[in-house]
């Protein structure tokens, strides 16, 4: 909860700070962007056959339930009407499931790596062990997995070696960190 949600026990579905903060960040990001092509030649614009080149998102403001709305319900776009739709999903799906539901369905719908959705199928692949027989520690690596952006799929490339780097090395030497608190794990 720590890497993708830290509020998640505390907002109703919508963490309004978190979405405010993400649109600042973005904003600027975009803004240098904007400001980079500007200092381009006139005409100048994408390469030939490509489109031109969308401003990078630099951090996603989203709670758990929102990434549990938009993926059981939503396309991936970025249109204000489909965000509008998940904030309708995610406040229904608060009121109908609460917070340990929600958290359950995420956890085992979510993708861990490339082509692994669910904790269960991530403890087999990483641990070679059901989800309910991980450690705090195989717990804690999958998490910390899960922070790394990589196109909605943590485990790939470096992550996916760190994890079963550690895996293999039995070892856990990461400090999970939340605006509610502080958890060190050896």
């Amino acid at each position: 909860i720590a890497s993708e949600d830290d509020g998640f026990a505390y907002h109703e579905g919508v963490d309004w700070d978190a979405l405010e903060k993400a649109w600042q960040k973005n904003a600027q990001a975009e803004a240098q962007v904007a400001k980079a092509q500007a200092g381009k030649k006139p005409g100048a614009g994408p390469a030939k056959g490509k489109p031109a080149a969308r401003p990078p998102k630099v951090v996603g403001g989203s709670t758990i339930t929102q990434q549990l709305a938009k993926n059981l319900f939503l396309s991936g776009e970025r249109t204000p009407l489909r965000k509008a739709q998940e904030f309708v999903l995610t406040l229904t799906l608060e009121v109908l499931l609460g917070k340990r539901r929600i958290l359950e369905i995420y956890l085992n719908e979510v993708e861990w790596g490339d082509n692994i959705y669910g904790i269960e199928a991530a403890g087999r692949y990483y641990f070679d062990k059901h989800a309910t027989e991980l450690t705090k520690a195989e717990a804690a690596l999958l998490a910390k997995g899960r922070g790394v952006p990589s196109h909605g799929a943590i485990a790939q490339g470096a992550a996916a070696e760190c994890i079963a780097q550690a895996a293999r090395e039995h070892r856990c030497d990461l400090i999970v960190v939340g605006s509610h608190g502080r958890t060190a794990l050896q």
